[in-house]
């Protein structure tokens, strides 16, 4: 199974990431949204970041010509992917909207093309249902900042053929990433885990055991994380980390991933993290 055009639905941080990958990596991309204002605020988030890996000598002025190439945005569901081979979901994690977002792209895709969803939690069995396909649908989660993070985590559902894995995994390679296969569970392999870290990290500064700085400092330092869980919190999206959250204590019926009361005040208050402005840590001044 070829796959030489891939479609990006949803231009936020993640969707803008993986659109920018896959265009470097040699594929015709697409990058949709209905909100144009997002989409331009997609072009300059992959100009700044093609911008400064020029600067650190990892990317030539070639490739920042060939992405210009190949990428093209748009808010027109149908342009982008009727002749898609592979369709890369990367909306808000709410099943309803991934529901809707499935049916506007069946109606428009081609009826081989692969559907992948970058959910970082709910079912790959479930968003496969919303389908008509779920043999050619697989879970692509990638990490954020998805140029720079070398993880790509393939979640199998049940009813994933193969060879929609194969064609999956050549994607990721290309890509440059590292890919691991997990079978389909909530949270998969890497959200569960970094979560509990992080919810339990969460519960440490509201217990005012330490500072957030010191926190961060002692998993970076003490067990080699290349970054601290409030800092990864913030990074991620507190709404992001709690709608996670919530999904997990549900799906397992578990207080372990109750979020704490901490969460649910700073993401209330809109301190969602770095895309805020403010978090656990203060990103005023970026």
């Amino acid at each position: 199974m070829s796959i030489a055009r891939i479609t990006v639905i949803g231009a936020g941080t993640m969707g803008a990431g993986i659109a920018q990958v896959a265009a470097m990596s040699g594929y015709q991309t697409y990058l949709q949204d209905v909100s144009e204002a997002q989409l331009e605020k997609a072009r300059a988030t992959i100009d700044r970041m093609l911008e400064k890996g020029v600067a650190r000598g990892k990317v030539t002025s070639e490739q920042v010509a060939a992405v210009h190439k190949a990428l093209t945005l748009g808010s027109d569901v149908a342009a982008a992917v009727s002749d898609s081979d592979l369709v890369i979901e990367a909306v808000p994690e709410k099943p309803d909207l991934k529901k809707e977002v499935f049916a506007e792209v069946e109606r428009h895709c081609g009826d081989e093309a692969l559907i992948a969803s970058n959910t970082s939690s709910i079912s790959i069995g479930q968003l496969a249902g919303f389908t008509t396909r779920p043999d050619r649908f697989v879970g692509m989660h990638f990490f954020n900042p998805v140029p720079i993070m070398k993880l790509l985590e393939l979640v199998v559902g049940e009813a994933t053929d193969p060879a929609t894995v194969a064609a999956a995994q050549s994607v990721g390679e290309r890509m440059g990433k590292s890919v691991i296969v997990v079978k389909d569970s909530p949270g998969f392999a890497t959200s569960r885990l970094g979560l509990a870290i992080g919810l339990e990290a969460m519960r440490m500064f509201e217990e005012g055991v330490a500072s957030a700085e010191d926190i961060d400092t002692a998993m970076t330092l003490g067990y080699g994380h290349p970054m601290g869980p409030l800092k990864l919190t913030d990074l991620v999206g507190l709404d992001v980390r709690l709608q996670i959250a919530e999904y997990l204590r549900d799906a397992f019926n578990d207080p372990r991933f109750e979020p704490p009361q901490v969460l649910r005040d700073l993401v209330s208050q809109g301190k969602l993290g770095k895309k805020s402005g403010r978090g656990f840590y203060d990103w005023t001044d970026g």
